[in-house]
C-alpha cells in the first residue's frame, strides 16, 4: 500500500531568457534542499530508492517543459511529473551573456513523496 509522507513546495526562476525547464529544475532543487525525510529511512528499511515522488509543476507554458530534464532533478526514487498552467512571467533585462531574451519566468513545484509500505506494519 502506498502512503503519502510529505508535500514540499519550491520555486525557481530563470532571470534571463525565460527558460521554463531551467526554472522548473530550480524549483525541484529548491523543494528538495529544504526536505530531510529521515523518517522514511525506517519505513523504507534504509532504501530511499523505494520512494516515489510526484512533481506537479506550475508554469506559464506547460508545453515548453522538458519533462525528462525536470524529472532528472529528483535526487532519489522514482518520479512522475504533471505540468499545469501557473507560474509567473514578467519583463526583465536583456543580457545576452546570460541568456536569450528579457523575460523572467517563475515556476512553482509541489513535490509529493510516497512510500510503499507493508499494510500489516502500519496496523501496529
Amino acid at each position: 500500500m502506498k502512503k503519502r509522507y510529505i508535500i514540499e513546495f519550491g520555486t525557481g526562476a530563470d532571470l534571463h531568457g525565460g527558460n521554463q525547464t531551467k526554472a522548473a529544475i530550480r524549483a525541484i532543487q529548491d523543494a528538495t534542499s529544504r526536505s530531510c525525510l529521515c523518517g522514511l529511512e525506517e519505513v523504507l528499511q534504509g532504501d530511499p530508492l523505494q520512494m516515489h515522488v510526484h512533481a506537479k509543476i506550475g508554469c506559464t507554458d506547460p508545453d515548453s517543459i522538458d519533462k525528462e530534464a525536470v524529472l532528472s532533478a529528483i535526487p532519489v526514487g522514482t518520479g512522475e511529473i504533471e505540468v499545469v498552467p501557473g507560474g509567473l512571467c514578467v519583463p526583465g533585462l536583456s543580457v545576452p551573456e546570460f541568456g536569450q531574451g528579457d523575460t523572467i519566468q517563475i515556476v512553482i513545484a509541489a513535490l509529493t513523496v510516497w512510500a510503499e509500505v507493508d499494510s500489516r506494519a502500519s496496523d501496529d
